[in-house]
C-alpha cells in the first residue's frame, strides 16, 4: 500500500475569501487594523495560533486570543451559510484514487478537527480519508508531526508516501518527515516557493496532479 496525504485549504478547498474575511473579523474583534490580503493568505497552512502571532507580532497574548476567537466565530458562521467550494477536478481526483486498491488517502491540515469534519460532511467524503491529522492535535506545519501520525495510523512507510500541498510549509513538512512532496499552483504560494520548499513536482491542475500521483504509485 501507498499513502497520499492531502492538505485542505488551498489544495482541496478554495477557502481564500472566507479565510481573509474571517481574519479581518478577528482583528476587528481585537480592535486592530486587519492585515493586507496578501499577508493573510501567505500564512495559510500554518496553525491559526501561529498565523495570528506572525500577522500581529506586536500584539499581546490577550489580543491574539481575541483575534483567534473572532476568526473562529466568523469562519464557522461563513461555513454554515456558504461552504467554500472544492477546486475544479478535486472530486474526480479523490474518486479515482479512492477506487484504487493500492492507495490510502489521508489529510494533514492546519484546520481544526471541527472544520475538517464539516468539510467532509458538506461534500459527502465520508470514508475517503483513513487518517485525518489537524491543528488540534499537532504542532503547526512545517513540523512533521501530522505526517508522522498519518504514517503511524496507516502503517505505510515514509518512502511509500506523498504529501500534496499548496504552500512551502507543506513541502517543508514533507521533507522533514522523509516523504515525497508534490506542490500545486492553484493555492496560496508560488511555484518557486514550492520548489524551494522541496517539491519533487509542481502541478498546474487536478488532471495533471492525478496523473502524477498514479505515475508515482506505479
Amino acid at each position: 500500500m501507498k499513502l497520499v496525504i492531502f492538505d485542505v485549504d488551498g489544495t482541496l478547498v478554495d477557502s481564500q475569501q472566507l479565510i481573509f474575511t474571517s481574519m479581518g473579523r478577528g482583528f476587528d474583534a481585537a480592535g486592530l487594523t486587519p492585515p493586507a490580503r496578501d499577508r493573510v493568505l501567505s500564512r495559510v497552512g500554518l496553525s491559526l495560533d501561529r498565523a495570528v502571532s506572525e500577522l500581529a507580532p506586536a500584539a499581546g497574548d490577550d489580543a491574539h486570543r481575541r483575534i483567534v476567537a473572532g476568526y473562529r466565530s466568523a469562519y464557522a458562521f461563513g461555513r454554515l451559510t456558504q461552504h467554500p467550494p472544492l477546486y475544479p477536478g478535486a472530486r474526480d481526483c479523490l474518486a479515482r484514487l479512492t477506487a484504487r486498491r493500492d492507495l490510502l488517502l489521508a489529510i494533514a491540515t492546519g484546520m481544526s478537527r471541527r472544520g475538517v469534519t464539516a468539510m467532509i460532511e458538506a461534500y459527502g467524503l465520508e470514508g475517503v480519508f483513513v487518517s485525518q491529522q489537524t491543528a488540534d492535535d499537532h504542532p503547526s506545519k512545517p513540523a512533521p508531526d501530522m505526517i508522522l501520525a498519518a504514517l503511524s495510523d496507516t502503517g505505510v512507510a515514509a518512502a511509500e508516501s506523498v504529501m500534496i500541498g499548496d504552500t512551502e510549509y507543506d513541502m517543508q513538512m514533507a521533507r522533514s518527515a522523509g516523504v515525497t512532496a508534490f506542490g500545486v499552483t492553484w493555492g496560496y504560494h508560488a511555484a518557486e516557493a514550492l520548489r524551494a520548499g522541496g517539491a519533487a513536482q509542481v502541478l498546474p491542475d487536478f488532471a495533471a496532479l492525478t496523473d502524477a500521483i498514479e505515475e508515482w504509485a506505479a
